[in-house]
């Protein structure tokens, strides 16, 4: 597993995409938890928006760190990409506030797991792990 995070507009999937020049993905797009091509059959798996997905799950009162849990295990050498949402002002709305909590714990799974970790920031990668 590979984990990319960075902050929102860094170009993430771009940086990814030349990191793995001419590699086929299957994309996740969390914002709309809808895959690119409609298919999970050909290509890596590659979830984009990783906190969108996230963010809808606890949404719809779902255990996200189980689903992230068996995520990791079904696709083991999947490239999660995700924007940090912990730095800054502390949301006012408790499922805001909730929402941050659980994704930085769930990142922090998914940082011990990967074999690869990376923070973008103006489409330049800094290697965490």
């Amino acid at each position: 597993m590979e984990l990319y995070i960075g902050g929102f507009a860094q170009g993430k999937l771009e940086y990814v995409r030349r990191q793995h020049p001419g590699e086929k993905f299957r994309i996740l797009d969390g914002a709309d938890r809808k895959l690119e091509d409609g298919r999970m059959d050909g290509g890596r798996l590659l979830i984009n928006h990783f906190h969108g997905w996230v963010k809808g799950l606890i949404a719809e009162g779902k255990d996200a760190e189980a689903l992230t849990e068996m995520l990791a295990k079904e696709y083991p050498d999947c490239i999660i990409i995700c924007d940090e949402v912990g730095n800054g002002i502390v949301p006012v709305e408790p499922f805001e506030r909730e929402y941050r909590e659980r994704l930085g714990r769930i990142l922090i799974g998914l940082a011990a797991k990967a074999e690869r970790v990376e923070r973008v920031s103006c489409g330049i990668g800094l290697r965490v792990k």
